[in-house]
């Protein structure tokens, strides 16, 4: 599936950007495409610039990779379930909740990475093996109409959004 086969309410521009960020390529080569590429620019981030914040307020390097983890693992957990046909309502998530709660100051880059890889493996798995119907089923999440492939672009763009905060503001 490609963006362009997408629909948007207009109740998510917000998201909207996170997937026009990606351009026409392929969902499961994308997710591929970053399984490969994140790692490596995890690697090129020095280990002292983990606990590191650009401003008051705002999240370290590390507390920023766990998020990028996090928001994945509930996107995904998301799309398992419309693409099942769960009509379930899912609730949305508090994402500073999650970077309190998440023991970033404690965490090794290597750690963060195998963390990474290993979601997004499970990531791609999960969308490889999606027909065109089961990508397009909807279901409703944080008050929003979703389909199963807007998530999974929404993942994509989501971490590419992060990456390029990193590189300007971080690194």
């Amino acid at each position: 599936m490609l963006v362009s086969e997408l629909t948007f309410p207009k109740e998510r521009p917000f998201y909207r950007t996170y997937i026009e960020l990606i351009g026409e390529v392929p969902l499961v080569e994308m997710l591929g495409r970053q399984l490969e590429n994140f790692p490596k620019f995890l690697q090129s981030i020095p280990e002292d610039k983990l606990p590191y914040a650009y401003a008051e307020g705002k999240w370290t390097v590390a507390e920023s990779l766990i998020h990028i983890t996090d928001t994945e693992r509930v996107f995904q957990h998301r799309a398992l379930r419309f693409s099942r046909g769960d009509t379930t309502h899912l609730p949305g998530f508090d994402q500073h909740v999650y970077a309190v709660g998440s023991n970033a100051a404690v965490r090794s880059k290597e750690s963060l990475i195998e963390e990474y890889k290993i979601v997004r493996q499970a990531t791609l798995a999960l969308f490889k093996y999606l027909d065109k119907d089961a990508l397009q089923r909807t279901g409703i999440a944080s008050d929003l109409e979703w389909s199963v492939a807007a998530l999974g672009f929404v993942i994509c763009g989501h971490q590419r959004h992060h990456r390029n905060i990193l590189r300007e503001r971080y690194l």
